[in-house]
């Protein structure tokens, strides 16, 4: 019963399960993405304004915040945000409030860049129809013949098997060290199973075409919940 519960759970979307795989506690000062969340909601509960919430994480598109993002919801050591003065009620000169601490050494960082690297493998041979982009594509998409396999592109464990999410077909999710995940979809078959360590290059799927229009495999890589561009690990071919 409890291992159902907990596939039901995962089963509720793939951003929250990746992110859940991947999180770990942030420290004061910054804030993780969680369902629902927009900036807007974010500036107002930290009592900051959006433009600051823009300016002290680079986002370029504030519309696309994703769950298990980390975000910097006070000002920097040593700068005053918008929302960091207050006049007191005669009307004295704003005074500067006293920013927040620094996070711990171990907090995540807000950088777009992972702090530790993955070596990949191509999980499947074929031609790459689609990139990364970080907006409407969150990974690569390489199109073959049904049944081509495919392999884990690094060591780990599977953390998901199963079809129960919309628009990816038969899917599997592989977690691995340093805060990796691994998203493998559209399968024709799942050779694999939730819990069982594969290694490197060992074949765990069929490519298909599973809730898709064409047999394809559509490949994520993801850190500390956030979608990164997987050509930058794989190698040149």
């Amino acid at each position: 019963m409890l291992a159902t519960g907990i596939r039901r759970f995962a089963c509720a979307t793939l951003v929250a399960l990746l992110a859940a795989c991947g999180s770990a506690p942030v420290g004061p000062g910054y804030y993780r993405v969680e369902r629902g969340d927009t900036v807007g909601k974010i500036a107002r509960s930290n009592r900051q304004s959006v433009q600051n919430i823009v300016r002290w994480n680079n986002l370029s598109n504030p519309d696309t915040i994703e769950v298990g993002q980390v975000l910097r919801v006070a000002p920097p050591a040593g700068s005053v945000g918008a929302a960091g003065t207050t006049a007191s009620s005669s009307g004295s000169t704003p005074r500067a409030t006293r920013p927040a601490p620094a996070p711990a050494d171990d907090s995540p960082a807000p950088a777009a860049a992972p702090a530790s690297s993955i070596s990949l493998v191509w999980p499947a041979n074929g031609t790459v129809i689609r990139n990364f982009d970080g907006r409407n594509s969150k990974g690569i998409d390489i199109a073959n013949s049904a049944g081509t396999p495919v392999v884990a592109a690094a060591a780990g464990t599977v953390v998901y098997a199963g079809n129960g999410l919309r628009g990816y077909g038969n899917l599997l999710i592989i977690k691995h060290g340093g805060d990796y995940l691994t998203a493998y979809a559209h399968n024709q078959a799942l050779l694999v199973k939730e819990g069982q360590t594969v290694t490197q290059g060992q074949q765990i799927a069929q490519m298909g075409s599973t809730d898709n229009d064409r047999v394809m495999l559509h490949f994520e890589l993801r850190y500390q919940g956030r979608s990164i561009d997987p050509a930058r690990d794989l190698p040149s071919r």
